[in-house]
């Protein structure tokens, strides 16, 4: 399973050994620019939203040379300022965080989205809406068809974990990580995206399978289908403690179902006061 502080294998060392052949032969800088560049995007795909620090930290360079690629990428429009990174904070000036934009995303597709796209509607068009979700369902089933369901008992983050890995080899780019009393599955790339937009039944086929697979309702945060920079599932680990001395013990079975109770009676209160008895009066206070 991906971690947090997971590095692209061989990225840095790639990186450095591209600035040396740039430094000795001057021809070959814009080849490495263009190296340093896509090096870049891969790992705000991968990890986003990332620093300038964090990114020239992995790819072995200076955060100068990482700035001036991310100036020129969101000039291009395709990388943005993000409010929030989900690092911690340290004291003194905020750092900037970088996550890719709908725009640097669509370079990413698949020359076959379109194609998948088109076939979509044309299953939607004869078979119908019920057959979309039925083949979106199977095919989020087959990839975490070697996932161990967990029994409710077990550990529910070994199966997040098994999750995460399905999609990541899958291309889905997952991690986990640990939020308050759950954990959340993050995809930060999801080869699917520009056909999702059109065809949420494959968002939900997910969040549906994740929910049968962990034993426990799941709750879908983001998607990169409605523009946020990750999928987000949270999954909580740890259920509501119960009340102190356990469970209430249920009482008696009367045979009265809640359908069967008797209908509440709706007259007004003055309706429903006793009749006063012949030969006396009531009294009304004023």
């Amino acid at each position: 399973m991906r971690t947090d502080d997971a590095l692209p294998t061989g990225v840095g060392t790639r990186m450095s050994n591209s600035a040396e052949n740039a430094a000795a032969d001057p021809g070959a800088a814009i080849n490495h620019d263009g190296q340093t560049r896509a090096a870049v995007v891969t790992l705000l795909v991968e990890d986003g939203p990332l620093t300038a620090g964090e990114i020239a930290e992995r790819l072995g360079i200076s955060a100068a040379g990482v700035r001036r690629h991310l100036e020129a990428l969101v000039d291009a429009g395709d990388v943005e300022t993000s409010s929030s990174g989900f690092g911690q904070r340290g004291r003194g000036r905020p750092a900037k965080w970088f996550q890719l934009t709908a725009r640097g995303r669509g370079k990413l597709r698949h020359a076959y989205d379109d194609l998948a796209g088109a076939a979509m509607r044309k299953l939607r068009d004869v078979a119908g809406e019920d057959a979309v979700y039925e083949f979106a369902r199977e095919r989020v089933e087959r990839i975490v068809a070697g996932v161990e369901p967990s029994d409710g008992t077990g550990d529910v983050a070994a199966t997040v974990g098994q999750i995460a890995d399905a999609l990541t080899v899958a291309g889905y780019s997952a991690n986990t990580r640990e939020v308050g009393t759950g954990v959340q599955i993050c995809q930060h790339h999801c080869p699917v995206a520009h056909v999702a937009t059109e065809f949420p039944e494959l968002c939900e086929a997910e969040t549906e399978v994740f929910t049968e697979l962990l034993g426990t309702h799941v709750q879908r945060l983001a998607t990169i289908a409605n523009g946020d920079c990750a999928c987000t599932t949270h999954v909580p680990l740890h259920p509501a403690m119960p009340p102190v001395g356990g469970a209430p013990t249920p009482g008696p079975d009367t045979g009265t179902d809640q359908h069967d109770r008797p209908e509440r009676d709706t007259q007004p209160a003055s309706a429903r006061l006793p009749k006063p008895q012949q030969g006396t009066t009531r009294k009304v206070s004023r």
